[in-house]
């Protein structure tokens, strides 16, 4: 231990000092690591030993010098005390320090090839590498440009040594020459910061921060079939995150939950009450204030409730040969006719212009999956859609878009319900083309934009009332309309003797 000691204390490399120094100069390595270990981890900084002295020991050693013994457990507990270092101040310049060491280690695995056993020391101290490179690169993990640089470069490192294409693959392993991964192992490394217990007694919030910045990294880089089998471990800390009160942690719960749903087939999500459980967990963060966290929530949830129960459209109807119920039953509730219910009630009482664009721009997907039983939900849609189509957003004019896409999408499967509301509708239809052409206008390409998807709409309009809309539309005066309103409605007057094909 002295000769080690000594060693240590005397070691002077020069920052050119790149060539491999004899190994008979050198003490064994396995007598050298249990002793950089305990000098990384004393308590006061060890002015004798910083990480970038230890760098500049890696780079000058000789690979065989490295692989002298089987010495995977004692290189892995090297590498966490060095990333320990990297909490201790000047932070930035201790995080390069400690990923350019990394980086000099992988380097030298690398050169000496896996035939030498460097392949199993690479997957041994790679789920620790992996996680402090991630950490470190990630957005909203107290990151810095010179963090991003350093973890950048010592990702790439780590892929290159371990021979790997990609993070994916890094992760997953498989390919042509069967690589194993390290999934389950960066997940045992994640695992003391994810639980609920960790999080309350947490004393810095950037730990929290980064063990969550990573870990969602980690989950949104696995892909079918490598998800399901490690689905048990996954989906407690997704729904965790989408729990917080946070919004960003939330956006991050919510991203990961919907890559859950996307690449996890529907039987082992409706195992064990799984998929009931992401239901439950999202519809609270339906009634959530930030807009971004309402878009991933709904988006999330329509994807999630295909998983749940078949599409209301796709819903076939009785036989004809078969005799009518005695008594008409009332329909049975489904978790699509509630989320419609909660978003237009939402919609009805919401006036925040972000919030009422990210209501907007969901219907017109969950109409499309209702179909013809959107017929359930008209005296909700009669309320919102023209209030939306009233009020301008200008100068996108992106909630109008969006909230006449919807009025397309109901036309379209719930037509054998709206022959009785049509003059409500082309009331609201006119309405909305006199305010598009009316002082102060939006840009034209706006305005003939939303002019084209009225037309679209009067057209479908005209087909549900059974072509009965020519009339109605030659009754009204083209002296009080602006021209370009006059030379639209003409338009339209000569397409409704047309087939309804022709608005569809």
């Amino acid at each position: 231990m002295t000769d080690i000691s000594h060693f240590l204390d005397e070691l002077q490399l020069d920052d050119d000092d790149e060539q491999p120094l004899p190994s008979l100069s050198w003490p064994p390595v396995a007598a050298l690591l249990p002793e950089l270990r305990r000098r990384l981890l004393a308590r006061a900084p060890d002015p004798i030993l910083p990480a970038e002295r230890v760098g500049r020991l890696f780079r000058a050693a000789h690979p065989h010098w490295l692989l002298g013994s089987r010495q995977e457990a004692a290189y892995v507990s090297v590498v966490c005390a060095l990333i320990g270092r990297a909490a201790l101040p000047p932070r930035e310049r201790s995080v390069a320090d400690v990923a350019a060491a990394l980086r000099a280690l992988l380097a030298k695995l690398q050169a000496a090839g896996p035939e030498r056993g460097a392949g199993a020391l690479t997957l041994a101290v790679a789920p620790h590498v992996c996680v402090f490179a991630v950490t470190h690169t990630q957005e909203g993990a107290g990151t810095s440009p010179a963090w991003t640089q350093a973890s950048g470069g010592l990702r790439s490192q780590l892929l290159a040594a371990g021979g790997w294409r990609d993070s994916a693959h890094m992760l997953t392993g498989g390919g042509p020459e069967d690589q194993p991964g390290i999934l389950e192992a960066v997940l045992d490394v994640l695992r003391p910061g994810l639980g609920r217990e960790a999080r309350q007694r947490c004393e810095q919030a950037e730990q929290a921060e980064q063990a969550d910045s990573a870990f969602s990294w980690t989950l949104l880089q696995v892909r079918r079939p490598f998800l399901a089998p490690l689905l048990p471990r996954l989906l407690g800390p997704a729904l965790l995150l989408c729990d917080h009160h946070e919004a960003h942690k939330c956006m991050l719960g919510i991203r990961c939950l919907h890559h859950i749903v996307n690449n996890t087939a529907a039987s082992e999500l409706r195992a064990l009450r799984r998929a009931e459980v992401m239901y439950e967990g999202l519809s609270k963060r339906l009634h959530h204030s930030d807009a971004d966290v309402i878009q991933l929530a709904l988006a999330c949830m329509l994807d999630l409730l295909a998983v749940l129960e078949s599409p209301p459209s796709a819903a076939t109807p009785p036989p004809a040969a078969a005799p009518p119920p005695a008594a008409a039953p009332f329909p049975v509730p489904r978790r699509h006719d509630d989320v419609l219910r909660l978003l237009l009630v939402r919609m009805e009482a919401e006036h925040k212009v972000a919030l009422r664009r990210v209501y907007a721009q969901a219907l017109p997907a969950y109409l499309q999956r209702m179909g013809v039983r959107a017929c359930r939900h008209l005296a909700g849609l009669s309320r919102v859609v023209p209030a939306y189509l009233e009020v301008s957003d200008a100068p996108e004019e992106l909630t109008r878009m969006w909230t006449l896409q919807a009025l397309q999408q109901m036309l379209t499967g719930a037509w054998p319900r709206l022959a009785y509301s049509v003059s409500m509708w082309l009331a609201c239809l006119l309405r909305l083309l006199v305010d598009v052409w009316s002082e102060p206008r939006p840009r034209p390409d706006v305005a003939r934009q939303l002019s084209r998807r009225v037309a679209r709409c009067l057209g479908l309009l005209d087909a549900a009332a059974h072509h009965r809309l020519q009339h109605a539309l030659e009754q009204v005066d083209a002296s009080c309309c602006a021209p370009e309103v006059a030379s639209l409605l003409a338009t339209v007057t000569t397409a409704t003797d047309k087939s309804p094909s022709h608005w569809t």
